[in-house]
């Protein structure tokens, strides 16, 4: 099996590079890296320029100006050829060593689409706003959907490549979360979840979603209820 690791980058020149030595000390899993800079005006770009020219089993792709966390993930999605597909987040809030966590009830046979939650397994509490929207929106996912998540909102998301392909995605922000979970679910594909580590980052810590983004969230939910 082929992973394909999609990493959307804005703005994270301070932690890129250690996030990628991360996801490439994974052992035992055959890997695609495929970065999309968003616009960054940190020195993100002229980063990965650097790292691909060293690598050059990377694959970067660059937005010439900043579309949002949503665009930057079709653009990669595009680019995948990988067997399955996984988001992975610049910062260093997500473990890379929970992949093998995230593929066994794959490779078990158990899951066609599995979800890492971060609130049943070890991690650093999050902001108390930032909790009660993700759990909101998690609560709004169940009843609408006929769904039991944990964790709607989180970025460890393993998807085959070949359902990504019959889904058109529409969002371009952070509202890609909703959008691709209330998709799945309509196909009919039950979500199986396994507990993640998670490391939070706060607003003062570079952490870019706020409760501003929970608004377009939660039109997602209601709107792709009822529409494609």
């Amino acid at each position: 099996m082929l992973l394909s690791i999609i990493i959307p980058v804005y703005n994270e020149v301070a932690t890129l590079e250690e996030l990628l030595k991360r996801v490439k000390a994974v052992e035992g899993i055959d890997k695609e890296i495929i970065l999309i800079d968003d616009g960054s005006k940190d020195g993100s770009r002229e980063l990965l320029g650097k790292l691909s020219e060293a690598d050059l089993s990377l694959k970067v792709i660059l937005h010439e100006k900043n579309q949002g966390k949503g665009a930057a993930l079709k653009t990669g999605f595009v680019a995948a050829t990988g067997d399955y597909v996984i988001v992975q987040d610049a910062d260093l809030e997500y473990d890379p060593e929970d992949y093998h966590k995230l593929l066994k009830p794959i490779n078990d046979g158990k899951a066609t689409v599995v979800y890492g939650s971060r609130f049943t397994g070890e991690h650093r509490n999050m902001n108390y706003k930032h909790w009660l929207g993700n759990k909101f929106l998690t609560f709004l996912t169940n009843v609408l959907y006929d769904t039991t998540l944990s964790d709607m909102e989180t970025c460890y998301k393993v998807i085959p490549r070949e359902l990504l392909q019959n889904i058109k995605l529409r969002a371009n922000r952070f509202d890609f979360e909703p959008e691709i979970t209330a998709k799945i679910l309509k196909t009919g594909v039950r979500i199986y979840e396994v507990p993640i580590s998670y490391a939070g980052r706060e607003s003062n810590e570079g952490k870019k979603i706020s409760w501003k983004d929970g608004l377009p969230a939660l039109w997602s939910l209601i709107k792709y209820r009822f529409v494609d």
